[in-house]
């Protein structure tokens, strides 16, 4: 790196030590090298003026040019300074709510300016608050793209908007003076027709065309995928090296009986290939580190069973890991009743269970006595100590952090092996990304008798006809959930909550003909499940809760899930709301109950669910409107702290980066010779303070 680079960011010209201050705590912008690093978000092409009539159909900044026909100032605290802005096709309001006294001063009736800024309406009428204006006169040169950069109203309020951004950008690129170091070595330059680090550093701030601004923008995202996927190949490669995994040398006597007698349904062929690959995995002798994906009801489950059985038979025990009390309660049912005839041992270990069992869970696992232990968050406490670990299942893995999954690493003098499953479909880029050190197994189809789930959006004004066809599919001995986003009346939320509509459910559908159960995250562990296993017995034929029956409850018997707010949910949880129906041999409806008004995003996510149930197709469009970060919870972990790439838009690049990366390691596995001293140098200076991820996955 240059030394000039790390030069502290009050140094330069137009900073000063106040708006370091403030460039640090809100951009955490310490140096030079943090502000050359600051994209833009978009860029506005200023080389052109709409006219007053287009501005209605326009989304976002629009330029004009014309004459003030009228300034005028109201308010008395704070004034309120409003221009009529003509021009030849019509009039607009601009508007200055701060700064109202010294803006007045600068303009002038009859006079001819540019405007540039964002139109919005405020009471029914078209305006710009707080444009740009420049009298024709005084504009030396007209601009092409112009860039546009994320600020904060702290920032705004010290001049460092986005043009005041701008302006400091300017300074730090007229200082370069061959101070940028190529960070690629030429032969990648050459190979990908890359532009040079510095050309590309200047033209995605201020771009000399559009195509020098997408050649910038693609010299950059590369770069930065490229860096990550050769980080992640490295780290894999390196722990695959050093540690060592369980090895076993035989299928064993228990997955043998269970497949020939005790197999609940037939396996799909996806499913055959997964257990043929973790199997693969278990006699190799290295250790395990694999992503499970696969669709609601698509069969993860007993995939896990079945590979438990393999390390069982081999003298060793195992685990699974679910996130709710409630999950892992049918994970232990079902099990018990499968394994029963094999004379296996499952146990379970919850938050809620006594003192007294616990000690006995405890000894029980030490001496070897149980095969496989199931529990929650409770297994990852150091207490839990097993005889011989060798084979843990984290089941719906985004609900469980990095650091708690590390602890079952220590339940063996020998890493157990891993196999983390998740029913939430993992984008094909994303997976490549954030799991680029894990190999992925993916279950894609559904096990025969899966019925397709007819859905439905539906707003306020059909509510009777749905109240009408619930009471339709009870009379046919069906059950439904209905599910609320919101415990609790909130004062800036305008959504039914869940005691609201617990109480109108009640009134709808009246004791002694109908009975209801309520869920939700605040009830005790034994309350909830009290209530749970009522409605999977079919004492009641209504299921009033919120998103804690998201994963684990299996109800054949359920045929109807209503989703009330669904404009309120992300598109995953819609996903995993609607696979809770579906399960038994009838005809099953997810009814998507929303407002009449939908922001562009919830009208997508309800159009989305509508037309596919593929969780792949689903999880792609979640990533398109969320951003990757969200989708994994990881927005604060800085794992996906990506500068400009984007991986819900630049597929492309993230396969072109991982091929590449490939490629120079399975030559050169060390990264050695002269050519790679710069990549040798760039990884070393990333991997600095960086966790190894790919030990704790």
């Amino acid at each position: 790196m240059s030394d000039w680079l790390i030069t502290p960011i009050e140094y330069l010209k137009g900073v000063g030590p106040q708006r370091a201050d403030l460039l640090k705590k809100e951009l955490r912008i310490y140096q030079f090298e943090h502000l050359l690093y600051h994209f833009p978000f978009r860029y506005v092409d200023r080389s052109v003026h709409h006219k007053v009539k287009e501005l209605l159909e326009l989304e976002g900044f629009a330029q004009l040019k014309g004459r003030i026909i009228d300034i005028s100032e109201t308010g008395t605290k704070q004034k309120r300074l409003t221009v009529k802005f003509q021009d030849e096709t019509g009039m607009i309001d601009l508007v200055w709510f701060q700064g109202a006294k010294w803006m007045k001063s600068q303009l002038h009736i009859g006079k001819e300016y540019q405007v540039f800024g964002k139109v919005k309406i405020y009471g029914n009428k078209w305006n710009i608050p707080h444009p740009e204006i420049v009298a024709i006169e005084d504009i030396k040169i007209n601009k092409g793209l112009q860039s546009v950069y994320n600020s904060t109203e702290k920032l705004v309020s010290k001049g460092l908007h986005t043009r005041g951004l701008e302006t400091l950008c300017l300074n730090l690129l007229n200082q370069i003076n061959g101070n940028i170091y190529e960070t690629l070595p030429p032969y990648i330059l050459k190979r990908k027709n890359l532009m040079p680090l510095a050309e590309a550093l200047k033209n995605i701030h201020f771009p000399e065309s559009q195509i020098q601004l997408e050649r910038a923008q693609y010299r950059l995202k590369f770069e930065e995928l490229f860096y990550l996927q050769l980080e992640l190949l490295l780290r894999k490669e390196l722990s695959l090296k050093r540690t060592k995994g369980i090895k076993i040398n035989k299928v064993g006597k228990y997955f043998n009986e269970f497949y020939e007698h005790h197999l609940p349904f037939q396996l799909t062929n996806a499913q055959k290939k997964v257990i043929k690959e973790i199997h693969q995995d278990f006699l190799s002798g290295k250790h395990m580190n694999r992503l499970l994906q696969g669709d609601v009801g698509s069969g993860k489950t007993l995939v896990a069973l079945m590979s438990m059985l393999l390390m069982i038979g081999n003298g060793y025990q195992t685990a699974i890991i679910a996130p709710t009390e409630i999950l892992a309660n049918q994970h232990f049912v079902g099990f018990t009743e499968l394994l029963e005839p094999l004379g296996i041992k499952v146990d379970i270990l919850t938050g809620s269970v006594s003192k007294k069992r616990r000690e006995l869970i405890h000894e029980n696992l030490r001496n070897g006595n149980t095969h496989i232990l199931v529990g929650t968050h409770a297994l990852l406490e150091d207490v839990v100590q097993f005889s011989n670990l060798g084979y843990v299942v984290i089941d719906e893995q985004h609900r469980f952090g990095v650091a708690q999954r590390a602890k079952m690493w220590k339940k063996n003098t020998k890493p157990p092996h891993i196999l983390i499953m998740t029913a939430t479909p993992i984008p094909r880029t994303l997976a490549m990304t954030f799991y680029g050190d894990l190999e992925v197994s993916v279950i894609d189809e559904l096990p025969p008798g899966r019925k397709a789930i007819n859905t439905f959006h539906k707003t306020e004004s059909a509510r009777l006809s749905v109240l009408g066809f619930i009471r339709e599919q009870i009379s046919f001995g069906r059950q439904i959930y209905i599910v609320y986003p919101l415990i609790r009346e909130s004062e800036t939320l305008d959504y039914m909550n869940l005691m609201e509509g617990f109480e109108a459910i009640s009134r709808t559908f009246p004791l002694p003909e109908f009975k209801v159960s309520i869920v939700h995250g605040q009830m005790k562990a034994k309350d909830k499940d009290f209530e749970m296993q009522r409605f999977v017995r079919g004492e009641t034929q209504i299921m009033v809760a919120t998103t804690v029956i998201e994963v684990g409850v299996n109800v054949p018997n359920a045929s109807v899930m209503l989703i009330e707010s669904s404009e309120r949910f992300g598109l995953s949880q819609l996903h995993q709301l609607r696979g809770r129906v579906g399960r038994g041999a009838e005809k099953s409806y997810c009814i998507l109950m929303s407002g009449n008004k939908l922001s562009k995003e919830s009208k997508k996510r309800i159009q989305t669910m509508v037309r596919t149930q593929d969780g792949f197709e689903i999880a792609e469009v979640d990533m398109e409107i969320r951003g990757p970060g969200d989708i994994l919870g990881t927005q604060q972990s800085g794992m996906l702290d990506l500068k400009i790439a984007d991986l819900s838009r630049d597929a492309e690049i993230v396969t072109e980066a991982r091929n590449l990366a490939k490629k120079i390691l399975g030559s050169t596995p060390e990264l050695e010779g002269v050519e790679n001293e710069i990549l040798r140098i760039q990884l070393k200076k990333k991997l600095k303070n960086k966790p190894n991820w790919s030990k704790i996955s």
